[in-house]
């Protein structure tokens, strides 16, 4: 049987089969949101709550501007409870994500980008994880700080684990609507939320700052992912921990770490040489 895959690339690449079926089974069983036996207010409260927790707290904050970019120093212990909320969003274990978030960053919209936009909308929002390209191999060069960590390991070898736990507790407290909410109609969301990241922000939105890349400030992104969509601005200052830097640029990430430095729990926070505006 022949399986038609998003803009299969010319260059030989062979599908990760364990991936298609990975993200085939939780779209799949994420449809079953919509039927009316798996619904319940608990179990919509549920979804929200762990969105927010896994999207917003573990890949926004802890994944990416903690862990792959050091925009802000925090405890470890901090970080490594950030680095449990992003396992907890299953998008590949902490070590893998963020070594293929600096290669990203490195060859911006090139032939070695991981997820380079210029071969279209569809391969850079999902195709390319489909396919074992030779960024998977490279990873470990780009992760010299946090490849040999020990809970990073426990947490890159445990993903599925941890996530089969959440979905226990979760039936426990309400059943299969809060296991269907909570766990599969979440990870989808939260997976094409990131997503558009990678897609939608090297495609639509407005330019603010000459980044040498396809990177665009796209306000319905960042209002998805909690900051994530003014991805110019973050191309342009990668080590920035404030993406959004006009007063209209919303970006609630920021408004996070403000928080926690409130809280004397991150200090050394980085910003634009450019004085962003209030």
């Amino acid at each position: 049987m022949t399986v038609a895959l998003p803009n299969p690339p010319k260059d030989n690449l062979t599908p990760s089969w364990s991936v298609i079926v990975y993200f085939t089974i939780i779209h799949v069983l994420a449809l079953l949101a919509f039927l009316p036996q798996f619904f319940s207010w608990k179990a919509v409260g549920a979804a929200l709550l762990l969105y927010w927790i896994t999207g917003g707290i573990g890949i926004t904050l802890g994944f990416h501007r903690l862990i792959s970019h050091r925009s802000f120093v925090a405890p470890k212990w901090l970080e490594y409870i950030l680095a449990f909320c992003g396992t907890l969003a299953c998008e590949g274990g902490v070590v893998d994500w963020v070594g293929l978030h600096r290669m990203h960053h490195k060859y911006s919209d090139t032939a070695q980008d991981p997820h380079d936009s210029n071969r279209g909308f569809w391969w850079s929002h999902l195709g390319w994880m489909l396919y074992n390209i030779p960024a998977d191999s490279d990873i470990p060069r780009y992760t010299q700080d946090i490849k040999d960590d020990k809970v990073y390991q426990f947490l890159q070898k445990f993903m599925i684990p941890i996530q089969v736990t959440l979905g226990l507790i979760l039936y426990a407290v309400g059943g299969w609507p809060c296991v269907i909410w909570g766990i599969f109609l979440r990870l989808v969301l939260v997976f094409h939320f990131t997503w558009f990241v990678n897609s939608a922000t090297h495609k639509f939105g407005y330019v603010s700052h000459d980044s040498k890349d396809h990177s665009r400030n796209c306000w319905w992104v960042a209002l998805l992912t909690f900051g994530e969509g003014w991805h110019n601005n973050h191309h342009a200052f990668q080590y920035s921990a404030r993406h959004g830097l006009a007063w209209w640029e919303v970006d609630i990430t920021w408004m996070t770490i403000k928080f926690l430095e409130f809280l004397g729990l991150a200090k050394d926070i980085k910003l634009p040489a450019l004085k962003p505006e209030n």
